[in-house]
């Protein structure tokens, strides 16, 4: 049996520590647990998959991208919608950009995705928020050493113009960009394995639909390989409800869920 892991963004920001710049509760005893699994299962996991998302202070869902009619930025987790740039209440920082900024939150509301989400700047190339969380980086290490393999890492999000929850596609995904587009390659070395360990943060955005993006190339039958490590995973905070549609849409698919400690014993 070929079995791979995809651990999505498992990294400091978004760990429940201090300097983190969007924590997650929960997140670092998941690293831990995830951590353990690792060590655990060792020369049985045939590929490790990283995603690590990527972004600079300058992006369209961070505050310095948005003004208000007095020059104000907005707070962190302000939802624009169309309505709210059409009506000039938030306007890019620069107004040659306003049309195209008004043409991605359209773009967002026509694909049925998440509503535009101002985010405190997070995972900033660069720092240590960008970083694996030690206790997971750690494991990695052990796995690459012993095995005498690499960990696949994984970038995304770095385009400013369009959030990439997703890590095999942007959610409007730029035509001027391969890094937005379906990220083919790897998702066909996925589909090549007979079970998939799924991982990461946060349960709510980029688990949810980095997974959903995946058991739609797969089609039905090969969703079924999907197996979520549900106590390594933990949503946002007052997003709770998309996890739990998620969880709730995903195992009507096919996709299992287990527990680190009883996973492939």
């Amino acid at each position: 049996m070929k079995l791979d892991f995809l651990l999505i963004d498992p990294q400091n920001d978004f760990c429940d520590t201090a300097g983190a710049a969007l924590p997650v509760p929960g997140a670092s005893a998941d690293a831990e647990r995830l951590a353990g699994l690792l060590d655990r299962l060792g020369g049985r996991i045939d590929d490790i998959h990283v995603t690590l998302d990527t972004h600079q202070l300058l992006d369209i869902a961070h505050p310095m991208f948005w003004r208000d009619g007095g020059g104000g930025q907005p707070a962190p987790f302000t939802q624009i919608c169309v309505e709210d740039v059409e009506s000039g209440r938030w306007k890019a920082f620069d107004g040659e950009f306003q049309q195209r900024a008004l043409r991605y939150v359209r773009a967002l509301r026509d694909n049925g995705r998440y509503t535009l989400t101002v985010w405190p700047p997070h995972c900033l190339v660069g720092t240590w928020g960008h970083n694996v969380v030690p206790a997971v980086a750690g494991a990695l290490r052990r796995w690459e050493e012993r095995e005498i393999k690499r960990a696949d890492y994984v970038a995304k999000g770095h385009n400013p113009w369009t959030e990439h929850y997703s890590a095999v596609r942007a959610d409007v995904p730029d035509p001027f960009d391969s890094s937005t587009q379906l990220n083919i390659g790897l998702l066909q070395i996925l589909e090549g394995a007979d079970l998939i360990a799924l991982s990461g943060q946060a349960l709510s955005h980029c688990v949810a639909s980095t997974v959903r993006d995946i058991a739609d190339y797969f089609g039905q039958e090969s969703a079924r390989k999907l197996v979520l490590i549900e106590d390594t995973s933990s949503p946002v905070p007052g997003f709770e409800n998309l996890a739990q549609d998620f969880l709730r849409d995903m195992q009507a698919r096919g996709m299992k869920t287990a527990r680190a400690a009883d996973f492939l014993r």
